[in-house]
């Protein structure tokens, strides 16, 4: 399968590369300006632009808007124990969007990067508990 790439506008790309390395298992990949980095994990490339840098992804538009961090389009990590890994990173000093929600796919929760881009952590249901819970649907 071919790399996936996700661009995040950032305020300050060092920041969003100490977050990522030390809290999601990213590692760079490259950092060619100081406006510009690409972190990776897996098969995702993560390129994150400071949103005054020099590059074309941070030029305003034609109509003078202009990108900027936050948002709701998110990256989604996948972890075995999210409710554990939520402790940590909250022990840690992260901030949070919301708390966790559980839902028929599993359980989510929303982690803003230093630049208020989201990052959804997601807890898949079980099989076992997805194949109940179709089970009683149908009767």
């Amino acid at each position: 399968m071919a790399p996936i790439r996700v661009r995040y506008i950032v305020d300050d790309v060092d920041a969003t590369i100490a977050f990522y390395t030390q809290h999601l298992d990213f590692i760079v990949k490259a950092h060619p300006a100081p406006s510009f980095a690409v972190l990776q994990r897996g098969d995702l490339n993560l390129l994150v632009n400071a949103k005054n840098g020099q590059g074309g992804a941070a030029q305003a538009m034609p109509d003078g808007r202009k990108p900027e961090p936050g948002g709701w389009n998110r990256i989604q990590i996948e972890v075995d124990d999210l409710g554990g890994f939520v402790e940590t990173l909250r022990k840690a000093g992260l901030r949070f969007r919301n708390d966790i929600v559980t839902g028929f796919g599993g359980k989510q929760i929303l982690l803003d990067d230093p630049s208020g881009n989201p990052i959804e952590l997601f807890e898949p249901a079980s099989k076992t508990t997805t194949i109940q819970k179709t089970t009683k649907r149908r009767n």
